[in-house]
């Protein structure tokens, strides 16, 4: 039983700009239908929700400067509810309620990432939070969209049979060079157990992009301590998973299937994918 879930928003969200200037890329909305009706949600609280409704009750959020409007999203405002029902406005204010009841239901925890120093670097925040259970990594900017939060259930049952020290989805992708990639062998249909991986390589074995949600044994963090900074500075989540692997961790992948339908707002380009993706599903 994974307990812990440990969603990472720390993250500038350089290559939003200018919307990020004073946005959380996280709180960027996204659409969905509830009731015949069209509404909008933080991708933030989708990404709470979709895990809330998968059995978790323990969440750390890893932020940093700038990330205030997490803070407050995820704070219960009874006031605020009042004044929406005051202006007769009952279906709105119900779906606030929803959302609080389920914050009201669960343990928070933020985290702060004081300096963007990477991935790797913010997950490290966790260890504090995670202590000696195995947790679920779930970036804030990453969404993964199936009936009944199917794979979530697969990662997990993938997670316990192959007794992992990391799993983690893969996509596959046009241009590997703009993701970290992960390449391997498939022991199983669409399941890999993972030789290497590389992040943003030029050249590529593989075209399995990572998808950034995983399930990490804490000896995750004992790689992230032995990992050393990028040319940038950063200490990347990639770089650790390498170290892991040269220690003879066991790592592996599960592609994503074609009823797993990932939403990314990374990048302008992939945002603009996902808005027309659910627009179109409407």
């Amino acid at each position: 039983m994974i307990r812990k879930a440990v969603i990472p928003a720390a993250g500038l969200g350089t290559r939003l700009l200018p919307v990020t200037k004073e946005l959380p890329k996280e709180m960027l909305p996204i659409f969905f239908k509830q009731n015949d009706e069209v509404h909008l949600k933080p991708m933030l609280q989708a990404v709470f929700e979709q895990l809330y409704a998968a059995g978790f009750r323990e969440f750390g959020f890893i932020v940093g400067r700038g990330k205030r409007a997490i803070e407050d999203h995820f704070t219960v405002d009874e006031t605020f509810v009042e004044y929406i029902k005051n202006m007769n406005k009952a279906m709105l204010a119900d779906r606030l309620e929803d959302f609080y009841e389920k914050l009201r239901n669960s343990t928070i925890i933020f985290m702060n990432q004081p300096k963007p120093k990477g991935f790797g670097d913010a997950v490290y925040k966790a260890k504090v939070f995670t202590g000696s259970e195995p947790f679920l990594l779930h970036a804030g900017d990453d969404l993964i969209l199936s009936q009944n939060n199917t794979h979530l259930q697969r990662l997990a049952k993938a997670f316990s049979h192959y007794d992992a020290d990391a799993v983690f989805f893969v996509e596959k992708v046009k241009d590997p060079r703009r993701y970290g990639v992960a390449f391997g062998d498939e022991i199983e249909s669409d399941i890999f157990k993972v030789r290497e991986v590389f992040e943003k390589p030029q050249k590529s074995m593989s075209n399995l992009a990572m998808v950034a949600i995983y399930i990490f044994k804490p000896i995750i963090y004992h790689a992230i301590e032995k990992t050393k900074p990028d040319r940038s500075g950063e200490f990347q989540l990639t770089d650790a998973i390498s170290t892991l692997l040269n220690e003879q961790g066991r790592v592996y992948a599960l592609k994503l299937k074609d009823n797993e339908k990932r939403i990314d707002i990374g990048i302008p380009e992939t945002y603009l994918k996902t808005l027309k993706r659910l627009v179109t599903s409407l």
